[in-house]
């Protein structure tokens, strides 16, 4: 804990409110209140644009034990709306390290604080959900409309955050190695990890990015052999230019895959629902169950809004607290009074539903065994399947990064059959 530090201020819009210090930069700062589980990779989580307008809560109690550097970064800034946490390591201990955690904050302008009994803080966004929040720091005590201001801040629900973090220029990668006549993959970027990019020029893709609301004659123009459609921040369904584009990639049989954001508007593309979850994923310790084989994997997340899996006709057990099904006489009545065990709620074998839109059979490939929620899908009649969680990680495990495999066969498949637009 930094010895200079202000006192500092964290209001709920629900008027609970937790003092601390102030480690950062001083001022106040508005967004919502969010949990993550992972013991490592907070520089990671500080610039993954999908935080943007988030306020992120550690729950492990020391933060900045290894530093930063300017390697371990997922975009050119850091995107959080702030930052909270048990203790805040001013001094690294990593031979990797330029720089300490606060020093980083502050040159940042992030507004953060730490001194706070963050497990008491998580129980209660776990009980009460994701809520609007503010840090101020303060000389003395709180200001006493602060409370007022949270409620009068904006929701999550119904912005578009995307258009504050996506580049808004096209961007054609040229990493080394990569052999002109590789395959050509284009990333529809709604704020994309810098890991994906990565990820997919190791297995072997030559990669331009265009912006998320690119047009469909940008994106054909440029001959893609496949499009993956990236993470980002937010509500889903204000990004109606980028669903509009998914449909029409679809009509094309262009290969298409989705991470985290990307899936989400891949349901919402071939006519499926989205729904902000009570206090959604955030970590890198989520165990996911793959319907094909039974295999569990363990993920990365990051996501508060998630596919209503009855809107494509899906029988579906409401286990998330947030959860209203776009048809709720697919919920069972016996399973959505909550007294039932997770394994009577997961099935044994792929759900397959049907596209509102007119794609055909929806299959649901995974679900999360914490609660149920659905975490990847597929299109049997078109070449497109999507996942909730990262593969990249960054940070986190590797267990799904078979994903990238899965699209460049896709992509190899669709290349084979002459249906590339090369």
């Amino acid at each position: 804990m930094t010895s200079k530090a202000k006192p500092a201020w964290l209001a709920l819009e629900d008027g609970t409110v937790f003092q601390g210090v102030s480690v950062g930069a001083e001022g106040e700062t508005f967004g919502e209140l969010v949990f993550n589980t992972a013991m490592t990779g907070y520089q990671e989580i500080l610039t993954d644009p999908s935080y943007r307008g988030q306020i992120v809560v550690m729950t492990y109690p020391e933060i900045g034990i290894y530093g930063v550097n300017p390697e371990d970064v997922e975009s050119e800034q850091l995107q959080v709306a702030g930052f909270v946490v048990h203790r805040a390591v001013e001094t690294p201990s990593n031979q990797r390290a330029t720089q300490g955690l606060p020093e980083y904050l502050a040159q940042a302008g992030i507004v953060g604080m730490e001194g706070v009994d963050t497990r008491a803080l998580t129980r209660h966004l776990r009980t009460h959900g994701a809520m609007r929040g503010a840090i101020v720091t303060a000389e003395n005590e709180m200001p006493h409309d602060l409370v007022t201001r949270v409620r009068q801040s904006p929701s999550l629900v119904g912005r578009d955050l995307v258009q504050e973090v996506a580049d808004p220029k096209m961007v054609e990668r040229q990493a080394a190695g990569i052999a002109p006549a590789a395959p050509h993959v284009v990333v529809l970027d709604a704020g994309h990890k810098a890991g994906i990019v990565r990820d997919l020029e190791s297995a072997g893709a030559r990669v331009t990015v265009v912006p998320y609301d690119a047009s469909l004659d940008s994106v054909i123009g440029l001959n893609p052999d496949g499009v993956l459609v990236s993470n980002g921040p937010g509500d889903p369904e204000p990004l109606e230019a980028t669903i509009v584009l998914i449909r029409a990639l679809l009509r094309a049989r262009v290969p298409v895959a989705g991470i985290c954001l990307g899936h989400q508007l891949l349901g919402l593309a071939v006519g499926g629902r989205t729904y902000k979850m009570g206090f959604g994923h955030r970590g890198a310790n989520h165990p996911i169950k793959v319907l094909a084989d039974g295999r569990i994997i363990i993920t990365t997340q990051n996501h508060g809004f998630a596919v209503d899996p009855t809107s494509l006709g899906i029988r579906w057990a409401p286990l998330d607290a947030g959860f209203v099904a776009a048809r709720p006489e697919l919920c069972p009545d016996d399973k959505a009074s909550g007294d039932v065990t997770m394994a009577e709620c997961l099935p044994a074998q792929a759900l397959v539903g049907d596209s509102p839109a007119g794609f055909g059979p929806v299959e649901v490939t995974h679900l999360s065994l914490n609660d149920g929620t659905l975490e990847g899908l597929k299109l049997r009649d078109y070449p497109a399947f999507s996942v909730q969680f990262h593969p990249e990680a960054s940070p986190g495990p590797c267990d799904a990064k078979g994903f990238y495999e899965q699209f460049m066969t896709a992509v190899a498949s669709a290349v084979g059959e002459g249906d590339s637009h090369a």
